[in-house]
């Protein structure tokens, strides 16, 4: 579809920021000091000399209320994080990629309903035409770019480029799904649309951006990383968690479209306005990115333009949030009630949209509702009853489910699962819903998985038997992906498999049933030629499925036949 072109001029307010807490004297003195006494206490424990931290901005209709920061920008040398502390925002930064995107089509100069390889030829072509509608709404079914570096030999502190992206997508025989039949969140497709704009603009995303949204915008301190070596002033530190204190945790990444983005909570306040307003874009383009992808069925998918479409407690929400190395970000638009609120944090333990939901209730308490479904008594024994490993047909990917302390929970998940009848469960306060099947005789347990997305995913229980210790030699050898240009080695290591491969730790593999296992790759599946030996490893999990590495050495002799009865 191409976007008419309007543009709508209307004033925004601007140079909101110096360092520092911010208020706006237009409300009551009274109410506007309780209130912003209530969200310091909500990043109280964030708020130590000795800790990261989170800086926060609260703004209603287009005028700042509230603005400061908690915490430390910098452990080393004790710089406190304030009001213009520049963050990278993670995921955030994709809506101003799928905005970008947007402006052009508005101008006629490409279409979303584009096969992406009219701008990107050097793609496979998979058999079914994948559009920037697709990619710009995760319909688009492309393997997760992360892992398939990961998979490539890419370490988590490896410089990662464009042109390592596009190495990895160009060399794949495969996609998750269909395109527009699910929708599966992930980042390369937003590398690919931050390479359209490149070709069709013959500008950089970072130099079509500046120019024409962050400029406009009076957006000072924001813009597009593509040197993770340049000095930033003011840039805050990443930190995770470390056995006694915190550790360093920067991206590491020249590439940028899915994240990378830098920017202050006072710059991403006049954004949140421009959604409302259009002063960039004007109304038409600010109502595609606020407008949900639809699947091939017609669902709509509640993801618009690198923007998540929904609600909270009752009350509709624009929003995004992100997660890279020790950032943690949200930004969330109630636009009914034009009220913006950013929180931008440091600290990889932190939880961002947390924290984003309470300062929500200081400024909207009165209009939510409780929405989160009540506890419903299950006895111990039914809960325990639903433990085990349950495998996807769709996905091929693997869930463990274990009773502990009391309570249903997954493998090495502190959430426990609450009942909330009829066979469903939510984990902890999430909104996600388990759902066990009523037993049915002489058959697998069934489970459904809904989460954020219209697409439900089906596992059942995994009834094989576990593989015996002298069984697990059957397994190891030599395994090649000419997808990645990598070769695996799998061997026995103090009776357990293991994978290995060049530059990487090497990953334990758990056995579930038969030739199931799982490790930190996600679930691993052997397969086996008509003969009955080992020919090859599938790797699944949630962005990434079926990835194939075929054996390289088949064995001489036909391997035993463990546990073929799948699931």
């Amino acid at each position: 579809m191409r976007l008419p072109y309007s543009l709508l001029l209307l004033a925004l307010v601007t140079q909101w920021l110096v360092p520092g807490t911010i208020a706006s004297a237009q409300t009551p003195r009274g109410s506007r000091a309780q209130r912003h006494s209530r969200v310091d206490a909500i990043f109280s424990p964030w708020s130590g000399k000795a800790t990261p931290g989170c800086a926060v901005g609260v703004s209603r209709d287009g005028v700042l209320d509230y603005a400061r920061g908690y915490g430390m920008a910098n452990l080393e040398y004790a710089l406190p994080l304030t009001p213009r502390s520049v963050f990278n925002l993670a995921s955030i930064s994709k809506q101003f990629t799928a905005f970008s995107v947007g402006l052009l089509a508005q101008e006629g100069k490409l279409s979303l309903d584009d096969d992406v390889r009219k701008y990107v030829p050097e793609l496979p072509a998979f058999g079914k035409t994948i559009t920037l509608a697709h990619l710009m709404h995760h319909t688009n079914g492309l393997r997760e770019q992360g892992q398939l570096l990961t998979l490539a030999g890419w370490r988590g502190d490896d410089l990662s480029t464009e042109a390592d992206v596009l190495w990895a997508l160009t060399r794949q025989r495969g996609v998750n799904f269909e395109p527009g039949t699910e929708i599966l969140y992930g980042n390369a497709a937003y590398t690919l649309q931050a390479v359209i704009v490149r070709r069709v603009s013959g500008k950089s995303l970072r130099d079509f951006a500046n120019e024409r949204l962050f400029k406009p915008l009076g957006m000072s301190d924001t813009g597009f990383q593509d040197d993770h070596n340049a000095i930033t002033p003011r840039r805050a530190t990443g930190y995770v968690p470390s056995e006694g204190g915190w550790r360093i945790s920067m991206p590491n990444t020249d590439n940028y479209g899915p994240g990378n983005l830098l920017s202050t909570i006072g710059d991403l306040l006049k954004w949140e306005q421009n959604l409302m307003d259009g002063r960039v874009g004007g109304p038409a383009l600010t109502a595609v990115m606020k407008t949900s992808g639809k699947l091939n069925s017609g669902i709509e998918t509640g993801y618009g333009g690198g923007l998540h479409l929904g609600e909270h407690r009752g009350l509709r929400t624009v929003r995004h949030d992100g997660m890279a190395s020790g950032f943690r970000t949200e930004a969330v638009l109630f636009p009914d009630q034009r009220l913006a609120i950013v929180v931008l944090c440091n600290g990889g333990s932190i939880d961002s949209t947390d924290l984003s939901w309470k300062v929500a209730e200081v400024y909207l308490g009165d209009l939510l509702k409780d929405t989160m479904p009540p506890a419903v008594a299950l006895p111990e024994a039914e809960l325990s009853a639903l433990a085990g490993n349950y495998w996807s047909p769709l996905t091929d990917e693997v869930v463990r489910l274990e009773f502990k302390d009391g309570a249903l929970r997954e493998v090495g998940s502190t959430k426990a699962f609450v009942h909330i009848g009829e066979g469903a469960f939510r984990p902890g306060e999430s909104k996600h819903v388990w759902r066990f099947a009523a037993q049915k005789s002489q058959a697998p347990r069934e489970l459904s998985i809904k989460d954020v997305w219209p697409t439900t995913r089906d596992f059942i229980r995994l009834s094989a038997p576990m593989p015996a210790s002298t069984d697990l030699a059957a397994f190891a050898g030599q395994y090649r992906s000419e997808e990645v240009d990598m070769t695996y080695t799998v061997r026995l290591a103090d009776g357990k498999l293991a994978v290995r491969w060049p530059r990487r730790d090497e990953v334990v593999l758990e056995p579930v049933g038969g030739d199931r296992f799982v490790g930190s790759l996600g679930a691993v599946t052997f397969t086996r030629a008509a003969s009955g030996s080992v020919d090859g490893f599938l790797v699944s999990s949630r962005r990434l499925r079926r990835f194939r590495a075929e054996r390289r050495e088949p064995p001489a002799s036909k391997a035993p036949s463990v546990g073929r009865s799948i699931p």
